[in-house]
Parts: C-alpha cells; structure tokens; sequence
C-alpha cells in the first residue's frame, strides 16, 4: 500500500462534526494559499490596524464611564456632606475665586488719622475694626504715620477680607480675614542701591546752589549737619565756594525710591578744603570722620536752627531795635519761621526753663563746668528745669516773645561765665577714631575718596562737552 486514503464517506462524517467557524477558516486558508503573497500581506496589516482601532474605541469609553462616575460620586457625597476632602478642596478654589472678587478701596493717611477715621473715609463699617486690632499684629495699626496708605479689600457684603498696610515701598503688613480672625503677613522688599553724585558752586544760598546741583533735600540737610560742626552756613558761606557729594540712590524694579546715606563728601569753603568719609565700625555702628580719622561730631554745633537766615550778628555796640538804644548784643539773632524747631548745641542739663518780659521764653542749658548755651524769645519750651539733653534734641521752637520785633532766635554762648561769639569761639577738638580701627578705616576711607574725586573728574570732563 504506497498511502493512507481516508473513505470519502468519512471525510464527510468529520465535516459535519467540525466547528462551522474551523471549516470557514480552513476554507479561507485554503483560498490564500492560491493569492499572491502581497495580497496576503496587505490583508493582514489592515486586520491588525483594524483590531487596534476598535480597543482604543472600548478604552475611552471606559474612561469616560469611569470619569462620569467619578463625577456622579463627588456630586452625591456633597450634597450628602459625606466627603469632606472634596468639600475642602471646593471650598479652596472658592477662596481664590473670591478673592478675584473682591473690590478694592485706598486710602492715604493724613495728619490725625487714625484707623476709624480712614475706615469712615473708604465707606467701610467701623465695627469690623475690633477684629483686626485684636488679631495678632493688630497693635501695629495703632501707630500710624502720614503719608502711608492703605488698600482695603472687601466681598459683595461690604465684608472687610485683606487689609494691605503700607508702611514705605519696602515694607508692608498684609491682614486676611480668616473666618473672623485677621492673619497678618510682612512683606519686604530690598532696594537696588547704586552710587549717587552731585557737586556745585555757591552763588547764594547753600540751599539754593544745592537744589540747582539736583540734591535731595534730606542731602542737603545732611550735609549741613555733616560740615556744621565746622562751617556756620549762616556767615561763613561765601560766592565761589565749593561742594562735591557721594550718596547711596535707591531703586525698586527699576524706580527711584529716594537718598541714602552720604558715602563721601566734600566742601571747599573759602579756599580751604573740608572731607568727610562714611565708616562702618566692626560693631555695625557708622560714624563720619575726615580723612585723617577725626571724628566730624564734635562737642557742639556751630548753630541751633537746621533753616535760618541771620537778620543780627554779635555785636557789642548794637543798637536795641526796641529801646533805640545803644547796648551791647551778646549773642547772635537767627530769624526763622515760628514754630522752627530749635535744637541743643551740646550734651548737658537744663538749668533755666521760665519767662521773663525781655526774655520772652528762655532755657539755659549747662555743658560741664565750662560751657553754657542760652535761648531766648521762644514760642514753646520742651525741657524743664534739671532735665538731661543730648545734642541736636529739639528744646523749643522759634517765637516772638518778650522784647521781640518779629520770630527769631536770641542764642548766646558761655565759656566761663564770659560771652563769647557763638560764631567763631574755639570749640573743643574731635575724637579720634579708635586705634584698633584705623588700619580699616584708612583702607576704606582712602577707596571711598578716590571714588568721589574720580566721579568729579567724569563729571567735569561730561561738563566740558556742553560748553
């Protein structure tokens, strides 16, 4: 027997037993066999593209169904208040939205406000204010200054939700309303700071030269503080005279705040040539000295008033404005406006604080054994009798009283028991700087001036390009 036959009468048998889908497959097998391969090919990735197409339709569906349930979830346990993660996280996003919300007042502080009457001025319920002083940090609205300001932020309720205390462009207290309770929050800023410099002639007035040179005020009145120990900027300023000035200029994002401290300067006051340096001692304390290390604070001030103008010098043969007599003017009349305030020459105690009818308002003050400063025709005295004051204190302020013709200050100067010119009496010598210091001082000191003379040299080279 060359083979094994099966009947045909068999083969029909296993036909009508098979699976009808195993006989449609061997048919389909046995049809391909007959096509060309690519044919078969192409066939065969149109079914597997196929077979993907349709499980990526049955997988969104069921992420959708689970995401619909999801939803479906979170919307029953809130309304059933079972799911307090989800009511939470609602509850935030409500917060910011309401804080998108809300709408904002300002206002500016002025002399005399306080926080009711600023609340009363932005239309805002006064009896919200207990809740915001008692909070934590609340004390701090107890104290407030002109000039700073306020943004108020309240709901649909007229219900006050952030405060924004702002103190300067570099500090401000944020308060939020917390179910009632205020939180407070300081932000702070820190200011770029680069080197300012100005310089100018005298052709009147310091004040005036300086404000044509483009100083700030608080500059100026630093400078006459910084070289008033030395110069009387009433009567020893003179046409010509000179003065160059090294400062810190603050910026935030790109705007000027204001002035700083003075780094270095410099005045050449009737040809002779005065320098001051800033110094940071080791103990974070900063003081100004002269090149040479001498401190520029001395004993006493040359003059009372920050802004004066002399309308009577010393003179021993005056004639008395009053009595039209002649009598001798021991001292030295610095008309100002009333109200100036008039500051303590030196360190010392009060020992005269009264009136008389000549004298007006007067206070004397006594500067150890040797030295004592009087004023005269005061406004207003601060000081009483036995009280100790430091220099530059403000003890009274400018007035007309006793024989007076017009606001001014009498002021007169000891050494002894003898009147002497206030402008031109020899004053005790500075302080040095300390010897564990100087090493450091000179190092810095020495930068800080080649700094100001090489900036007065670009200045002058810019100056020539425009004459």
């Amino acid at each position: 027997m060359d083979g094994f036959n099966v009947p045909t009468g068999d083969m029909d048998l296993e036909k009508r037993f098979r699976s009808p889908i195993l006989i449609v497959a061997d048919e389909l097998v046995s049809t391909m066999q007959s096509w060309p391969l690519k044919i078969v090919l192409g066939f065969a990735t149109a079914f597997c593209l196929i077979v993907i197409f349709v499980g990526q339709i049955f997988d969104i569906g069921e992420k959708q169904q689970a995401k619909r349930q999801v939803v479906e979830q979170l919307h029953i346990d809130l309304d059933n208040g079972t799911d307090s993660l989800a009511a939470s996280a609602l509850n935030s996003n409500n917060a910011t939205h309401l804080k998108t919300m809300l709408v904002w007042r300002s206002e500016k502080v002025k002399n005399g406000d306080n926080l009711s009457t600023l609340f009363e001025r932005a239309g805002i319920s006064t009896s919200q204010i207990y809740d915001l002083t008692a909070s934590a940090g609340g004390d701090l609205l107890n104290n407030l200054s002109p000039g700073e300001q306020f943004h108020m932020g309240l709901d649909s309720n007229e219900t006050l939700i952030e405060l924004q205390y702002i103190k300067s462009p570099l500090v401000r207290y944020v308060y939020e309303n917390d179910d009632g309770y205020f939180q407070v929050e300081k932000r702070t800023h820190t200011a770029d700071v680069l080197y300012g410099y100005r310089r100018g002639v005298i052709k009147d007035s310091f004040y005036n030269s300086a404000k044509r040179a483009q100083l700030p005020d608080n500059i100026i009145m630093e400078m006459a503080n910084l070289f008033g120990w030395d110069i009387d900027f009433v009567f020893d300023i003179r046409g010509g005279d000179e003065f160059s000035v090294m400062f810190e200029d603050r910026f935030l994002h790109g705007e000027r705040l204001n002035a700083g401290d003075i780094i270095a300067a410099s005045f050449k006051n009737q040809g002779k040539l005065y320098r001051a340096v800033r110094y940071e001692h080791r103990d974070g304390t900063t003081r100004y000295y002269s090149p040479d290390g001498l401190s520029m604070r001395k004993t006493f001030l040359r003059t009372p008033l920050d802004i004066f103008r002399i309308s009577s010098g010393f003179n021993l043969r005056r004639k008395h404005p009053i009595h039209k007599k002649i009598k001798a003017h021991r001292g030295v009349d610095y008309a100002a406006p009333r109200g100036t305030p008039v500051k303590a020459v030196g360190k010392g105690k009060v020992v005269a604080s009264s009136f008389s009818k000549p004298n007006g308002n007067f206070i004397f003050i006594q500067h150890g054994q040797t030295y004592m400063t009087k004023y005269l025709h005061l406004n207003e005295r601060k000081v009483k009798v036995g009280q100790s004051v430091s220099q530059g204190k403000v003890i009274g302020t400018v007035g007309s009283t006793g024989y007076s013709t017009g606001p001014h200050l009498h002021y007169e100067f000891l050494v002894n028991g003898v009147h002497k010119n206030p402008r031109t009496v020899e004053l005790p010598k500075a302080n040095p700087i300390d010897d564990s210091e100087r090493e450091r001082f000179e190092r810095v000191s020495k930068a800080y001036l080649l700094k100001l003379k090489l900036k007065g040299l670009a200045s002058q080279n810019d100056d020539s390009i425009f004459d």
